[in-house]
């Protein structure tokens, strides 16, 4: 009987990590089926995802929707239980901090069953992110842990992990970004510019929610847009927080061009011949580090410091003089310009699947 690895993805970032993983380990010959649990649950997103992405259709889905996160963390448990009792796996792997990362290693380290965290060991040590909280956690209940750069791995040492535990492979993301390069969509909104375009993504809470936050945001974009078109591509939630907060007539004045949420080809196509991208976006900060494009990261802190020490990415915050003098430096060709970091080579993937094979 062929070992199987139960692969779990949840949420759109997961989408572009697990495709590598389940081509090493069924090349490998491990049986690896896939699990959805539906927590981005938009279908017309989500099949664009899949077939952007060339991943199988999954397995299961559990449907399960949106809730608070103790709503939706506990009714994936619920669900995910009875899957690990009929598949019976040798372990149950997930990836990334979304809500059904923790929901599904937790009902598997309960019922005897190894844990495989892809992405394991980054941190933001800021609490009051609930993927901070959905990271160290799973990383506790973990059997095997893979990191994509080394710092991660003295943040697990500093948390009592085992070292024989973790295993540094390089990052997933970026061996789905070099695969599908080529297939890049170029955007029509862009095609035919020879001036240049900024790139901009917006969704955490702590900027949308808090109208303050979002006015001074808005206010710097606007101000860019009179040097610079910026193309923004905004989650309906978002939109409507703009909305909602009076502040559409600051994006409408300033001639920031709205687009509707993008399929993976188009926004690679998007962030690939940027000027710059600005994001609060954790897989963002990674693929223009990849790609080699000015990133400012509109938090306080990140997950993700390799972008910065060795990345194309500057941590802006949300101080209106911070972002727009990190502006002005890309604006005068003073740019980070950045490196690809070690392991990061299209690889991560092969990897993972070759120490399973190896060891369960």
């Amino acid at each position: 009987m062929r070992r199987t690895v139960l692969c779990v993805v949840g949420a759109r970032p997961n989408f572009m990590k697990i495709g590598p993983v389940i081509a090493g380990l069924r090349g490998l010959g491990l049986a690896a089926p896939l699990l959805h649990t539906g927590q981005h649950y938009d279908a017309a997103m989500n099949d664009c995802f899949f077939t952007d992405l060339g991943l199988p259709r999954p397995d299961f889905n559990l449907e399960v929707g949106s809730g608070s996160h103790a709503q939706q963390t506990a009714e994936i448990m619920r669900r995910f239980e009875p899957v690990v009792n009929d598949v019976k796996p040798a372990a149950v792997l997930v990836v990334g901090d979304v809500n059904s990362t923790i929901a599904c290693a937790l009902v598997a380290a309960k019922m005897g069953v190894k844990v495989v965290h892809v992405e394991a060991g980054l941190r933001s040590f800021d609490r009051a992110m609930p993927e901070e909280i959905n990271r160290v956690l799973t990383d506790q209940l973990s059997d095997f842990l893979f990191t994509t750069e080394r710092e991660a791995e003295a943040n697990l040492r500093a948390e009592g992990i085992a070292a024989d535990k973790v295993f540094f492979v390089g990052n997933v993301m970026i061996d789905t970004l070099l695969g599908n390069l080529e297939r890049a969509v170029p955007s029509m909104v862009t095609i035919g510019r020879d001036d240049g375009y900024g790139l901009i993504t917006l969704h955490r809470p702590s900027n949308v929610d808090d109208p303050a936050v979002l006015r001074r945001l808005l206010g710097c974009l606007a101000d860019m847009a009179g040097q610079l078109p910026l193309f923004f591509p905004a989650h309906p939630r978002t939109v409507a927080r703009i909305a909602d907060c009076g502040l559409m007539s600051v994006v409408e004045t300033a001639g920031i061009r709205l687009l509707p949420p993008q399929g993976y080809l188009e926004m690679l196509g998007l962030m690939r011949s940027a000027r710059l991208v600005v994001t609060d976006s954790g897989g963002l900060q990674e693929e223009t580090t990849a790609l080699g494009v000015p990133c400012l990261t509109v938090r306080e802190n990140t997950e993700r410091p390799i972008t910065i020490s060795q990345g194309t990415n500057t941590l802006v915050g949300t101080d209106p003089a911070t972002i727009m003098g990190a502006f002005a430096e890309i604006m005068a060709g003073k740019g980070k310009a950045g490196r690809r970091p070690e392991l990061w080579d299209g690889k991560a993937g092969i990897r993972i699947a070759e120490t399973l094979a190896a060891r369960l």
